[in-house]
């Protein structure tokens, strides 16, 4: 079963935009982790990115970068993010889940160790934001092999033919990046991005995931014409933050609900 590929079809066949939570792998605790994954699921995010701390980031933004410092202060490297991972399969839980992290910590671990044990836990797919298109196709290659997608990901500023030469190698689904900045929560959406989506999908018919700076149920609704998924990170760390110790997964839970009840009309949070 390709949980990705079944996902978004459900989503086209339900005709309202999905929503994939993102959330730092240690965060706040590495102990809170798994009940606040387990939070999403139920609150009914079409697939969920699970945040792999690195110590040099370029695309994350202050909230994301907390978020990880803290949970690198606990020892949280890729390996107990494939556990956690496993953990929630353990669960029964079928979402889609997508690591979103660094190659360096990928080529320590190795690359071919990674991709057994990621697919062993469950790990639908990957998302490497400096990882250049024109040196990808050894982790595609690798991960292929274990059913794992390489996520593409395009920029306002990504050109046609750059869009073209990535699309082709994608198979599940293309995240398109808002903005020419780094992740966190914003008041407005950019608006470059119907101009930027056109350009997509000139070049693919595969699902588009929108993420940086979606923050609230109104942004989800806005994209409704332009992508299949909305990508809401720095929010939901905010949630988190903002939530006494006992009522995090309650927070979680409700502010996922919330962007889905938007996205199915029934008017949200």
């Amino acid at each position: 079963m390709d949980r990705l590929k079944e996902s978004f079809q459900n989503i086209r066949e339900r005709g309202t935009p999905g929503v994939i939570p993102f959330l730092t792998a240690g965060f706040p605790t590495i102990d809170e982790t798994l009940p606040l994954l387990t939070a999403l699921v139920d609150g009914g995010a079409d697939a969920i990115e699970l945040g792999v701390p690195f110590s040099d980031p370029l695309a994350d933004g202050p909230t994301i970068q907390r978020a990880s410092f803290q949970a690198l202060n606990q020892g949280v490297n890729l390996g107990i993010c494939i556990q956690m991972c496993r953990q929630l399969r353990a669960k029964g839980a079928v979402v889609p889940m997508v690591f979103m992290g660094y190659y360096n910590p990928m080529l320590s671990y190795g690359l071919e160790r990674f991709a057994d044990d990621a697919s062993d836990a469950g790990v639908d797919g990957v998302i490497v934001p400096d990882l250049p298109y024109e040196e990808a196709e050894t982790l595609q290659t690798i991960c292929g092999r274990k059913g794992i997608h390489v996520i593409p990901l395009l920029a306002p500023t990504s050109t046609d033919e750059r869009i073209a030469k990535m699309c082709e190698k994608a198979d599940a689904f293309v995240y398109c990046v808002s903005l020419t900045g780094v992740t966190g929560a914003r008041q407005e959406l950019p608006s470059g991005i119907p101009a930027l989506t056109q350009k997509v999908r000139k070049h693919t018919n595969l699902p588009i995931a929108i993420g940086f700076g979606i923050s609230r149920n109104s942004h989800v609704q806005a994209l409704a014409s332009h992508a299949e998924a909305a990508v809401v990170g720095s929010a939901l760390i905010d949630v988190v933050e903002s939530a006494p110790s006992g009522k995090r997964e309650e927070a979680v839970r409700d502010f996922v609900s919330g962007l889905k009840g938007a996205a199915l009309g029934e008017g949200g949070r």
